[in-house]
Order: C-alpha cells, then sequence, then structure tokens
C-alpha cells in the first residue's frame, strides 16, 4: 500500500500515528500540491492506496482501515467519536488554528473556540472510567480526535488546569510512540498550515450539538441590527403575534402549520424517573408549548403503554386483574405529569377498543399485501412460572460483547438487538430458574422485503426533517446491518388478539402494537383522527423518546405503516435524547436510589425548579447526571441570582421609584444597543427552538437576563433617581426598559418554566393579549401601564436541606464509612440579598468578608479531607457568594472559572 499525505495538513497527524500503529510498516510519501490543503482537514492529495487498487481519500477512512489491519473492529462508540470529530471538532479546529496562526491571538483566545468541547471530552472521560474514549487500550477514536486537537495544544498545559482528566489523556497520548513520531513533523507543517489559511479563511464553526456552560463570544452588532431591533421596540404590542386559540377538538387546518408531537408512551409499570421525564415527556412538553407559542396548529398526544407480560406479572404480585393495575398506575401517570405541568391534550391508555380496531386493521392491510411471513420460533419458556417469558424478563450474557447483564431484546452496553434465546446463561427474571428453549409458531413483519420502500422514505425525510444525530446513527446501524424479519406476536393474554386463525390465542408483540398507541389514543379524542394520521401533506409529524426506543420508531414502526398503504402520516423529526444518570451511577426504584415522579413533589422544591433543572441538563449530544449539589448551585446562580434578581429588580424599581407606573423612556444609543443584543438572543432561541435545541435554547434566556442584570448595574438607576432631572429621566428609561426585558422573559420562559412564566404576567398585569412570544424585543408595557404587586419568584436552596435530599434518595450509595471529621469552624451567617441596595459600598465590604470566611472554611474541610458532598455543599455557597459579590460591584454574575495555571 502507498500513503501519500501533503505538507501543511492537520489531518496528516492523525493519519501518521495510525501508520505508525498498524501492524506492517507503512512508509508515507510527505508531499502534496504545491497550493497546499483547501479545506481542513482533507486537503486533496491526501490518500492511501491500497494493493487491489482501491484508494481512500478520507483521512477518517484511513485511519480506521489502519485499525482494521489491527484486527480492531469498529464499534458503535469509536463510530460516534469519528462522526463527533468529523462534524464538530475539525470546523473548530479550523477556526482556533486561524486564530492562532493568521490573526495571531494569544492561546486562550483560540482554545475558546474549542471550550464546549474540550468539556465534553473531559466529561466523557471522567464519567466512563476508562483511561481512553472507548476503553482503556488506545482506540482509532483516541488517535483521531488526538490528530485534530494536537496542532492546537501541542502539550497538555496548554488545556485549563480544571480539565484534569482530559490533560492526563492527551498527555499520554502525545507520548505514545506512534503519535510522537508523527508529532516531530508538526512545525514545519504549521508553516505551511499558515500561508493556506491566511489565503483561505475557514468558515466558523457550524452550529454546536453540545450545550456549553457559558457564552461563547457575543458578535460586533452592525448598524442593521440596532435599527431593526429599534423598529421592533416602536412598534409595540402591534409585533407581537396574536394569542393563539385552539379549537376543540384540536384538528388540522388547511393553510397553517399543523404540528403532532408524541412522546414515548411510558409502560404503566413503570414509575417515571427523572431521566424517564426529561427524555419523553418534559422535551416534548417543553417543544408543545413552543409551538402553541408561535401560533401554529398544535396537538400533543401521550399515553400509558398497558399491554404485556409485566403487567400480567404485577398484577398477580398485587392480587388484582390487569385492568385494575392499569387502572391504577395509569392515575398515578397522570397525577405525576400533572405535577409537572406537562400540558397534554389529550393522555390516554392502549387498552382501548381503538387500539383493538387499528391495530388489527393495520395487522389485515400488511397481511393481505404480503408483508407478514409465517415461521417457527424457539421462544423461552418458564416451567417452574409456566409461562412464556417476553423478552425484557429475559436477562443473561449478550452474544456480542459479552455484557452480563443484557435484556432478553437488547444489550444496553453494545446497543445491539438480541433474540432472547441468543442469550448465554439465560435466567428468567421473575424466579431464577433456567428457562428452556420451546417452539412455537408465529408472524413475523417482513422487514427485508419493505427494506427499499423504508430507505426511500428516510432518504426524503432527512432531507427535509430535523432528527437528532444519534437516531440517525442507531437507524443507519441497522440498515448496516441489514434488516431481518422481525416477529410481531407472543405467546401471552394480556394484549391486543391476532385476528387469524391458527394465531387467536396469542396477541401482539409490544413493539408491533404499542407505536400504533398514537393513534387510538388520539382516536378516542376525536373521532376525526385520520385528519391528523392520515394526511402526511398537511402534518408535521414530532417524536421525542430516549435512544433505547430510536429503531422502532424510525424502522419498524415506519415499516409497518408503509406496508399498509393507506397515507398514514410518517414521522417528519425524530428527537432523541441521551441518558440522564443519577449522580455517579443510575436510577434504580428497588435500591431506592435516585428521584422518581412521585417523589419530586415531597421534596418542596417547586416543580418548576425541577423543570428548569432537567432541561439545563437535557441530555441532548451526551449523557449528562443529576447533581444534587449542581442543582442546589443552578438554583441560587441561575434562578435566584440570575434570573429572579432581574426580574425583581426591574419590576421593583417601578414599584419604589414611579410608584408601580412604567416611566417615559427616551431612548440612548446604549439602550439602543441593549435591544439589538436582547433581539439577537432572541432570534438565537428562535433558531434553536425550531431546531429542538432544547437546551441551548434556555441558555439564551439566561443571557438575555445577564444583559438585564448588566445594564441596570451599569446604569445605577436607584442613585440617578436622587440625581437632576436629566439622571431621573435617565432612571425612568432604564427602569422602563428593564421592565419591558422582564416582560419578554415572562414569554420566553413560559415552554420551561410555565408557572413562574405565569408569575411574571401576574406581577406585571401583562394583558394576555400582550404575552405572545415576538421574534424581538417590542415595548409590551409602554409608559403609563401599571404594574402589580412585585415579589421574589425563587427561594434559596440551603446546603443542609439539599445534603438532606441527596442522603434520602441515595438508596445504596450510601456508605457506611464515615469521613474523618473536619475541625470545629462555625458556618458563616446567610448571606445577605444582593439585590437589596446595589452599588452599596458597606455592601460589598460585607460580601467580600464573607467571602474570605467561606474560603476558609472550604480550606479547612479540604484539609480534612471530609465527605465530597460535605465540601461540594460549601463550595456551593462559595460560588454563590462570590455571585452575589459580582453583582454587588456591577460585574456579570457568571458562575466562576476554575482557575488556570499561570
Amino acid at each position: 500500500m502507498r500513503l501519500r499525505v501533503p505538507p501543511g495538513a492537520p489531518a496528516a497527524l492523525k493519519v501518521l500515528a495510525a501508520a505508525g500503529a498498524a501492524p506492517e510498516p507503512v512508509r508515507p510519501h510527505l508531499g502534496g500540491p504545491a497550493e497546499g490543503p483547501r479545506a481542513l482537514p482533507s486537503p486533496p492529495g491526501l490518500q492511501l492506496e491500497l494493493d487491489n487498487g482501491t484508494v481512500l481519500f478520507s483521512a477518517n477512512a484511513i485511519c480506521q482501515y489502519f485499525y482494521l489491519c489491527r484486527g480492531e473492529e469498529p464499534t458503535d462508540l469509536t463510530t460516534q467519536w469519528l462522526e463527533w470529530e468529523a462534524t464538530e471538532l475539525q470546523p473548530a479546529v479550523a477556526a482556533a488554528l486561524y486564530l492562532r496562526l493568521v490573526q495571531g491571538r494569544a492561546g486562550p483566545d483560540a482554545l475558546a473556540v474549542l471550550k464546549h468541547l474540550l468539556t465534553h471530552l473531559e466529561q466523557h472521560l471522567a464519567r466512563s472510567g476508562t483511561s481512553h474514549l472507548a476503553g482503556d487500550a488506545v482506540s482509532v477514536a483516541d488517535v483521531v480526535v488526538w490528530g485534530s486537537l494536537f496542532p492546537v495544544l501541542q502539550d497538555e498545559t496548554s488545556l485549563p488546569s480544571e480539565l484534569q482528566v482530559l490533560r492526563s489523556w492527551f498527555r499520554a497520548m502525545s507520548l505514545w510512540e506512534p503519535c510522537r513520531d508523527a508529532a516531530a513533523l508538526l512545525p514545519e507543517a504549521l508553516r505551511e498550515l499558515r500561508t493556506h489559511l491566511a489565503q483561505h479563511p475557514p468558515p466558523l464553526p457550524g452550529p454546536r450539538h453540545e450545550p456549553q456552560d457559558e457564552e461563547s463570544p457575543e458578535r460586533a452588532l452592525t448598524d442593521d441590527d440596532i435599527a431593526a431591533a429599534v423598529d421592533t421596540w416602536a412598534r409595540g404590542p402591534a409585533a407581537l403575534p396574536p394569542p393563539w386559540q385552539p379549537q376543540t377538538p384540536v384538528l388540522p387546518v388547511e393553510g397553517e402549520r399543523n404540528v403532532l408531537i408524541t412522546s414515548a408512551l411510558p409502560y404503566v409499570n413503570n414509575v417515571p424517573h427523572l431521566g424517564n421525564i426529561i427524555g419523553c415527556v418534559l422535551s416534548a412538553d417543553t417543544f408543545a408549548r413552543y409551538s402553541r407559542l408561535r401560533g401554529w396548529n398544535t396537538l400533543f398526544v401521550c399515553g400509558t403503554d398497558e399491554y404485556g407480560t409485566a403487567t400480567e406479572t404485577r398484577a398477580l404480585e398485587e392480587g388484582l386483574s390487569p385492568r385494575e393495575l392499569c387502572d391504577r398506575y395509569h392515575a398515578l401517570h397522570a397525577d405525576i405529569y400533572s405535577w409537572f405541568r406537562i400540558s397534554f391534550d389529550t393522555f390516554g391508555r392502549t387498552t382501548t377498543p381503538q387500539q383493538t380496531r387499528i391495530a388489527q386493521d393495520i395487522f389485515q392491510r400488511l397481511l393481505a399485501r404480503g408483508f407478514l411471513l409465517q415461521d417457527t420460533l424457539e421462544q423461552l419458556r418458564c416451567e417452574s412460572c409456566g409461562r412464556y417469558l417476553a423478552d425484557r424478563f429475559v436477562e443473561g450474557t449478550c452474544p456480542f460483547c459479552n455484557y452480563a447483564e443484557a435484556r432478553g431484546d437488547q444489550c444496553d452496553k453494545c446497543g445491539k438487538l438480541i433474540n432472547a434465546v441468543e442469550l448465554k446463561n439465560p435466567q428468567c427474571k421473575l424466579c431464577r430458574g433456567t428457562p428452556v428453549v420451546t417452539p412455537t409458531q408465529h408472524l413475523f413483519l417482513d422487514l427485508p422485503k419493505l427494506e427499499g420502500r423504508l430507505e426511500a422514505w428516510l432518504e426524503r425525510t432527512w432531507a427535509a426533517g430535523d432528527w437528532t444525530p444519534n437516531a440517525r446513527h442507531i437507524t443507519r446501524t441497522w440498515l448496516r446491518d441489514g434488516l431481518k424479519p422481525r416477529c410481531i406476536t407472543r405467546d401471552l393474554t394480556w394484549g391486543t388478539p391476532v385476528p387469524l386463525d391458527g394465531f387467536r390465542d396469542k396477541v401482539f408483540y409490544v413493539w408491533f402494537d404499542a407505536p400504533i398507541g398514537y393513534l387510538s389514543i388520539t382516536a378516542n379524542y376525536t373521532d376525526q383522527w385520520e385528519r391528523w394520521w392520515k394526511n402526511p401533506q398537511q402534518v408535521e409529524l414530532y417524536n421525542f423518546m430516549a435512544k433505547d426506543n430510536v429503531p422502532f420508531h424510525s424502522v419498524v414502526f415506519p415499516c409497518s405503516l408503509l406496508g399498509a398503504e393507506d397515507n398514514y402520516t410518517l414521522v417528519n423529526h425524530l428527537i432523541a435524547t441521551e441518558y440522564l444518570n443519577y449522580e455517579d451511577g443510575k436510577f434504580s426504584k428497588s435500591r431506592g436510589v435516585g428521584v422518581f415522579g412521585d417523589m419530586a413533589k415531597d421534596t418542596g422544591i417547586p416543580a418548576d425548579v425541577w423543570r428548569f433543572y432537567l432541561l439545563y441538563l437535557r441530555p441532548e449530544g451526551q449523557d449528562s447526571a443529576f447533581s444534587w449539589a449542581d442543582l442546589l448551585l443552578k438554583n441560587n446562580s441561575e434562578l435566584l441570582n440570575n434570573l429572579g434578581n432581574f426580574i425583581n429588580r426591574a419590576g421593583m424599581f417601578v414599584c419604589k421609584f414611579f410608584a408601580g407606573v412604567v416611566p417615559d423612556m427616551v431612548l440612548t444609543a446604549e439602550d439602543q444597543r441593549l435591544l439589538a443584543r436582547v433581539t439577537l438572543e432572541m432570534r438565537q432561541y428562535h433558531q434553536l427552538m425550531e431546531k429542538v435545541r432544547i437546551r441551548d435554547a434556555l441558555r439564551c434566556v439566561l443571557s438575555i437576563s445577564r444583559h438585564g442584570n448588566q445594564y441596570i448595574q451599569v446604569n445605577e438607576p436607584w442613585k440617578r433617581i436622587k440625581g437632576d432631572e436629566k439622571d431621573r429621566q435617565r432612571a425612568g428609561t432604564v427602569t422602563g426598559v428593564a421592565v419591558n426585558v422582564a416582560a419578554a422573559l415572562a414569554a420566553l420562559l413560559q415552554p420551561f418554566v410555565p408557572g413562574v412564566s405565569a408569575a411574571i404576567q401576574g406581577q406585571l398585569l401583562i394583558p394576555p393579549e400582550r404575552c405572545g412570544l415576538g421574534m424581538g424585543l417590542t415595548c409590551t408595557l409602554p409608559a403609563g401601564h401599571r404594574v402589580g404587586t412585585v415579589s421574589p419568584l425563587f427561594q434559596k436552596l440551603e446546603p443542609e436541606q439539599v445534603e438532606a435530599l441527596r442522603q434520602r434518595f441515595a438508596g445504596g450509595q450510601v456508605s457506611g464509612t464515615q469521613a474523618k471529621q473536619p475541625p470545629p469552624a462555625s458556618a458563616p451567617p446567610p448571606a445577605p440579598n444582593a439585590a437589596a441596595a446595589p452599588g452599596d459600598p458597606k455592601l460589598i465590604q460585607e460580601l467580600t468578608e464573607q467571602v474570605a470566611k467561606q474560603g476558609n472554611l472550604v480550606r479547612q474541610l479540604k484539609a480534612a479531607q471530609a465527605e465530597k458532598a460535605q465540601v461540594d455543599a460549601q463550595v456551593a455557597k462559595l460560588l454563590e457568594l462570590k455571585q452575589q459579590l459580582a453583582l454587588a460591584e456591577g460585574r456579570s454574575p457568571e458562575v466562576p472559572k476554575g482557575k488556570r495555571k499561570k
């Protein structure tokens, strides 16, 4: 084979390192076209010609080939890392190199472009517990990611000191011999690259799939930005859309945007935990509320999935009939979602006559068109329990990756689907007995026969719709492996009966039957359900789910509907989250680990705080983890000190300084810049929400309130109101603009925290016709508008309160080993409210002293090796004090950054 690597290409590093790791030496030809690379990081001229004449041009494909030569097959995890590196990391690296090599910007400026990506790497390495990206050995993923980063970083000391795990990984990779040899070529390559970048500046990094905690550098405002913002402001309430007035029932309207939203149906027996709630119903609810605010004709459908062996078994355990059990748990689910303010248009269930009618009709249509097969299936039967076992009631060792706790239908570790009889060492989860394989006749959906239709449909819908990257990847994996016939019947009694002679003692398998629940629940809501579900020309369908449900919504269910040939509405936008974990492990109802839906309201923490934190953590591009210490920090910093502080101050200034009436406003250039800045954030908010980037959109809202806090701090209306006429007028303008920003925040917050949004609207007495969500900041509350009584929106969470909750929900994670006791230290007194008298020197002095005292306490706890949770609680209190001090001093109250090595 022959490897050709042009000079000046960052891709050369990963290719040369991968070549160095190949089992047989590969001598590269270092040379290329004189003009250098035209794009980063896969320039023309980079190629690997194999002995059979095949030529590989993609740097990542070349790297993967060298690892195949080592006998290392790609895994789903390494494939995901290579896709992430190509779509996310490469554009950011190109921009960072341009800043550093061409513009001569300092290292921190270049690293700012990469900050959210570096944090993503740090979090993955820290949570995985492995020394490398895909395990404990160097994989192709490590080589590719290292090769992209090295031209920017060059050594681990360039990384922020708080990224300790990433530093260790980067240092280990840089010392690995193949990487070290490749890096020796870097100085000459960078000189070549500088010339190229000066002539061909790379594009700015594209939209991120990973959320970031800090704002990216603000772009400069243009005259057009400011003029457009001033025009929108001047239009006042006329710039707002009229409130959406839904009909009853909600039905599609010709000529309007008709949005049908489904949330994956929760299984009736499982009380949902926080991860279930954010993965499905809360994410869907947030988008449904946004859709209604936009005036789109919106129907939001969900319900409980009630058929199957799990229901039968639980009913036997509780001495109830399956129907009685479902009635009880359906009511429990409905109560939980009501407390979380989930705004279903209908919340139904699958155990209805409509479900039977529609499921059997789809079945008959598939049968008539030749898309069903009959075959003998070897199924596991537990003789001790006297029943055939549903897939999820069998557990054993995965035949693909040897994971010891694989389920009978899917392995949670490698993600591959499994037939239960393929499991090694199977066990009945009910009695722990060993089931036996028994042959039985079943019906199968002929997926191979439908594969062509599916691929043609996917090509169309992917071109026009928004599917999350994980949904596309999982679907591609299914197609790449080739579709196989899928069994759609089971030897059970509790389910939708199969209407075919010879099979009438069987029921439909849950993953054929359950998605049809979306249709039947809508049919129970309105007898005109087909206007939603057989109307793809006028209806946009959004499916929300966690990633483990993707194959059934992207392959199995669409194949059923395509084969039925009845003009069914198929999914346009499939939105799948990653997983939300709990602290350092998983949620477990049996072990009492984690917060479940029926427990959340007993914590004393309001539903909107739960909604906010779960949406702030929403695992959009990677798994995330619930943390009690982080909940305390986000509540006290983002909700209390940022958002609540700004809205409360804006309203209180109107009440205190202007007798509750919005004053006249005479805009200056500074005010106009704020209008433009807020309008830009609102446009970004809309762009993100339309793409269902919910977590990032929430950060736009928080950014607006930070701009508002900074605006108030700089202009100091509490001082100007005591000055001459000019100062008093300025105080009035600042107060009036601020309270209008607060009114805009009420609308922007409505999808996320509807209770808080309603409270703001109530306190500011915003008329219903002015509660719409515009595309920019408008003067919703003109001079002369009277506000109501203004009161705090959020309550502070105390470390002791949160620590008690952490221990309460720790279950088996609580260790009996007691940590070393710290030396006695008096806790600092409660911090004063920084919003009470902003700019007050006395307040600043008091906060400065408390920061110093709290810092000493934290150092004492760390020196004494106190329990981590106790240290975290005191660190959170220290961070809160620092933020209050920043507010008092007129600085932006952001979460303090970690220290950097000087």
